[in-house]
């Protein structure tokens, strides 16, 4: 079961976007549609869907975060698992670019006889790639983490602190740019990847004036099963309290993450409107997230047992 969710913010696309995503990715699904009633955004649309088998979240909740191409999502085209990769990159590439201009066009590139990065209709961007993996496969789709501003340079930093946080932990591959490569400097990372949990991420760093970095229009979501893994994540993670609010929180290096118990999305999946109402009202109180006070709104006690 997938740990960690990459978390979509949209100001009112949540339902349209995800949609849009299943009927253009093959093998994909919605698996929840929730509306949350009287938040400080008023009733927002929650939407849960599986692209190729890999989870996300979106929703609804107004105009406050734009996204932008800090955190992208690869997909990975492999010719030696799909005998029309080829064709299914440039289909692909055909149903989210629809008339936007790309961020590197799909051609062919030094790593890979077949790429392109574009930016969707809702702001989301994607990296499609014509892969042939050596060793290790990798999956349909990796989150990809791009340092810039004040983090760029901290790409192998970040990624070395957050395989000391998760379990099932590991690097991939490494390669850092060479003298020459100004305004990035030698030794930075051009591109890297690594697994937390058993999920592949990607990140590269990127020295030029791009004017964006990471915001809570995408964040991370880390599903936990206990309030002891609630506490872990949340102590090792949050390192601006400012930003503390609703489960969600910044780390040291600007990346927005949203440490949930897994039991509150059974709650939202399964409650009534009665009990949805309750445990919605119990956590937008909250920072760091209780799971015995949101039972106990879900079961409509009163007071504490």
């Amino acid at each position: 079961m997938q740990k960690i969710i990459p978390h979509l913010w949209f100001d009112k696309e949540a339902k349209e976007a995800a949609e849009f995503y299943v009927s253009a990715f093959p093998n994909s699904k919605i698996t929840n549609a929730t509306v949350l009633h009287n938040t400080p955004s008023g009733d927002c649309d929650v939407m849960n869907f599986d692209l190729m088998g890999y989870s996300f979240m979106a929703i609804s909740a107004g105009p406050y975060f734009k996204l932008n191409p800090s955190i992208s999502f690869m997909i990975n085209f492999d010719p030696s698992q799909d005998s029309d990769a080829r064709s299914h990159i440039d289909e692909l590439w055909g149903k989210l670019s629809d008339g936007r201009t790309a961020l590197m066009p799909l051609d062919t590139y030094p790593f890979s006889e077949r790429y392109g990065w574009i930016q969707d209709r809702y702001g989301v961007t994607w990296q499609l790639i014509y892969t042939k993996p050596e060793g290790e496969p990798r999956p349909a789709i990796i989150p990809s983490l791009m340092f810039t501003g004040s983090v760029a340079g901290k790409a192998e930093e970040a990624s070395d602190f957050y395989m000391s946080v998760f379990k099932g932990s590991k690097r991939g591959t490494i390669a850092q740019y060479t003298a020459g490569s100004e305004p990035d400097k030698e030794g930075t990372v051009m591109f890297s990847d690594f697994m937390l949990e058993g999920q592949w991420f990607a990140a590269m760093d990127s020295a030029h004036p791009h004017g964006f970095g990471f915001s809570e229009a995408i964040s991370l979501m880390v599903m936990c099963d206990t309030q002891e893994e609630i506490d872990h994540y949340w102590e090792m993670l949050s390192a601006v309290p400012q930003a503390e609010q609703c489960g969600w929180l910044k780390d040291k290096y600007g990346v927005a993450w949203q440490i949930s118990p897994r039991r509150m999305e059974q709650m939202m999946r399964e409650g009534t409107p009665e009990q949805i109402e309750r445990v919605t009202k119990a956590f937008l109180s909250m920072k760091k997230f209780d799971i015995a006070a949101l039972e106990t709104a879900f079961a409509g006690n009163t007071t504490s047992a």
